[in-house]
């Protein structure tokens, strides 16, 4: 879940890497104690999520090659369609639609993974599904 999260970010395998371990390292070394595994799992996802943002501040002046980013499998041409549209998405789009379709969240975990309402997810998930149903035509289901 982390390293997907990095990689849906970061977009190259060597940087989603670094920031994995800088992830699991940080887990390591806290000593917070956590109410029961969602809690967990969802701080997990607050910290990589922060962290893919501040590497990619730092990537303004920074030159990457297209060539390091190596493209994943997936199943059919359709889901791989799907996702690039997915990463295509402005953020507060894009993190509902990877978090609820992706990694299975509810609309209320991700409000609270996001710091926001839950109505406000409801929103990003239905325009960003409308978003989506705009670029990739009415033959696909989401």
């Amino acid at each position: 879940m982390v390293y997907r999260i990095c990689f849906m970010y970061l977009k190259n395998k060597e940087e989603a890497e670094d920031a994995f371990q800088d992830i699991f390292l940080k887990y390591i070394l806290t000593d917070k104690v956590f109410e029961c595994e969602e809690h967990e799992k969802a701080w997990l996802c607050r910290v990589s999520i922060n962290r893919c943002k501040d590497i990619l501040k730092s990537f303004r002046f920074k030159i990457v090659s297209i060539d390091s980013v190596p493209e994943p499998y997936y199943e059919t041409s359709d889901e791989k369609a799907v996702l690039r549209e997915v990463l295509k998405l402005p953020p507060k789009y894009k993190d509902a639609i990877y978090l609820h379709y992706y990694e299975g969240y509810t609309s209320a975990q991700i409000a609270k993974l996001l710091e926001c309402s839950e109505n406000t997810i409801y929103s990003h998930l239905s325009r960003g599904r409308q978003m989506l149903k705009e670029r990739l035509g009415d033959n696909f289901e989401y």
